[in-house]
């Protein structure tokens, strides 16, 4: 009788176990989400900004073509297109800044996009500490016998967050 009880309680607790972690990661999975949709918003104002800054009067044409071309592909990149995308507009924003004189000249706007940068690095590291918490509990070998992330993607950083921005 004692060891039918001890047998009943341990299955017990490894049922509560086996719930609490994977409501855990089912946590995690959606910290991973909330950081990358936080992000995503974050990189299409940024995208905004380099159109408004594309449409300044002070702006030549070729630069107009390049800013309007690398914002509108980050706006527009699908995901496996995404990293290349903000890396282009990233290049094209810090081209801008260093060769010409337009930064002096609409200090608000540049002023915004200052903050806006500051922002995205700090999405950004919301989001790769998310992704390393998240694959670090997947990769736990109880996490992987009962499969308890189920059907969820292995979620993933992506290069352009490794960049200076």
């Amino acid at each position: 009788m004692n060891s039918l009880l001890f047998i009943g309680i341990s299955i017990l607790i490894l049922i509560w176990y086996l719930t609490f972690s994977a409501n855990r990661l089912d946590r995690l999975h959606h910290r991973v989400e909330t950081s990358w949709a936080n992000l995503d918003a974050i990189l299409q104002r940024r995208a905004a900004i380099a159109q408004e800054i594309a449409h300044l009067p002070e702006i030549d044409p070729a630069s107009n073509l390049i800013l309007m071309s690398a914002a509108h592909q980050a706006r527009e990149a699908e995901i496996f297109e995404r990293s290349e995308a903000e890396s282009g507009l990233s290049a094209a924003l810090r081209l801008l800044r260093d060769e010409s004189d337009v930064p002096h000249l609409h200090i608000d706007l540049f002023k915004e996009l200052d903050e806006v940068t500051d922002r995205l690095r700090t999405a950004i590291a919301i989001h790769q500490e998310s992704v390393v918490a998240t694959i670090n509990r997947r990769s736990k070998l109880i996490y992987r016998i009962f499969r308890l992330a189920g059907h969820a993607p292995l979620p993933v950083t992506y290069p352009f967050e490794d960049e200076e921005l």
